[in-house]
């Protein structure tokens, strides 16, 4: 079939409708619901990941990957690695710090103490700045903190932190960071390809994200686009890693335009059509969507009478952590399960000392989908007698 030879699947539309693929609405925080075209993409022929036709592709991915995040392709590089999310971390962390220097890790939920884990295990001096999960860090402590320890040479934030949905100020974190010497790493898993950033304006040194969340693909590609003069420079600091060493991986990229080690070939096709997809629709155009969606599940957790975990003025845009509401009845596996079998897939939160589950902005969704879930909601609360509007104690 020449429309497979020459991955022109957009005239197969009628093949896709014949496989009728079952369309789920994933609530969670991804991997996001896709397009189907999205899906499709990855029916490719067979190809080596060595082949120069290959790594012209990933060249143009690379490139698009810069203009997501608005980076000059003269300072900055998008250096790939197969793996989830949480790669991206484990690469900037131990690729980074130079020898005889700590990390900061500016903490405030789950996903920045994974940070301080990949520290742990690597054995690396760090400085775990600890502040509550349902706020925003203190600005002034951190600048406290960078006085007092003029050795510090990376600080590591989270923009979203999507165990509660907390937005955290990364561009005050990056100009303190780099008033004091430092380089700025931000963990945009969760909001690359969602918020419109901007790596400069936000003081934003080194950011990751992989491709199955704010863009919308699918799982096993990650990314860290970050500063090509540090990561040059990184080539002298002490080697933690073989397979997650970033200089490793970008030096192989400038001079074979491959990666060093065998890629996600199929994922890459279908991030690429994921990147042509978000570029049509516009990032602006794009984050107003997400925005609907957001705003949408406000709407419809209110109408239920649900209670937000953070601040609405603090939440990122992409999730609403809830609090479980005090009834006997209340059975969050039971809710979650007959959401399920309809189509939607609700999340548990990562709040250790609070009960709460998470819905989220993410993916190729829009208003009409979180409306049509609220129904389904309300249904399941109905079949397991759950008071509505819920009940909260205090």
């Amino acid at each position: 079939n020449q429309a497979f030879i020459n991955n022109e699947w957009y005239e197969l539309y009628g093949f896709m409708e014949s496989l009728k693929i079952k369309r789920n609405v994933l609530l969670n925080p991804g991997p996001a619901t896709t397009t189907d075209t999205v899906k499709m993409a990855q029916v490719v022929p067979d190809i080596c990941p060595r082949e120069k036709e290959f790594a012209r592709l990933m060249k143009d991915l690379r490139s698009d990957l810069l203009n997501v995040v608005h980076a000059p392709d003269d300072e900055y590089s998008a250096v790939l690695f197969c793996g989830s999310g949480t790669i991206g971390i484990d690469v900037c962390i131990n690729s980074l710090l130079p020898e005889n220097k700590k990390l900061l890790i500016v903490n405030n939920g789950a996903y920045s103490q994974r940070a301080a884990e990949i520290c742990e295990y690597y054995g690396l001096p760090y400085i775990d700045l600890r502040f509550p999960i349902d706020a925003l860090p203190d600005m002034q402590t951190l600048q406290k903190t960078l006085e007092e320890n003029p050795d510090v040479a990376v600080v590591y934030s989270t923009h979203n932190e999507t165990g509660t949905g907390i937005l955290n100020p990364i561009r005050e974190i990056g100009a303190l960071a780099h008033r004091y010497g430092a380089i700025s790493v931000v963990d945009t898993t969760s909001t690359l390809a969602m918020r419109p950033i901007d790596v400069q304006e936000e003081n934003i040194d080194f950011c990751m994200a992989s491709a199955q969340k704010g863009l919308m693909a699918m799982t096993g590609l990650s990314f860290v686009i970050g500063r090509k003069d540090v990561i040059e420079a990184s080539k002298a600091y002490p080697k933690r890693s073989y397979y997650c060493n970033l200089y490793l991986q970008y030096e192989y990229f400038e001079k074979t335009g491959q990666m060093h080690f065998t890629p996600p070939v199929q994922t890459i096709y279908a991030t690429m059509q994921a990147l042509k997809e978000y570029f049509a629709e516009g990032e602006e155009e794009k984050w107003a969507r997400h925005t609907r969606a957001f705003e949408a599940i406000h709407r419809g957790l209110s109408a239920l009478g649900f209670r937000d975990v953070i601040k609405r003025e603090w939440q990122a845009g992409l999730v609403v952590s809830v609090l479980y509401p005090d009834d006997p009845n209340w059975d969050f596996e039971k809710i979650h399960d007959y959401c399920y079998e309809r189509g939607f897939t609700i999340y548990p939160g990562k709040i250790s000392a609070t009960d709460t589950f998470r819905l989220c902005a993410l993916g190729a969704i829009d208003a009409p989908d979180i409306e049509a879930f609220f129904v389904v909601l309300r249904e399941a609360l109905a079949r397991y007698h759950v008071r509505v509007p819920v009940v909260y104690k205090e």
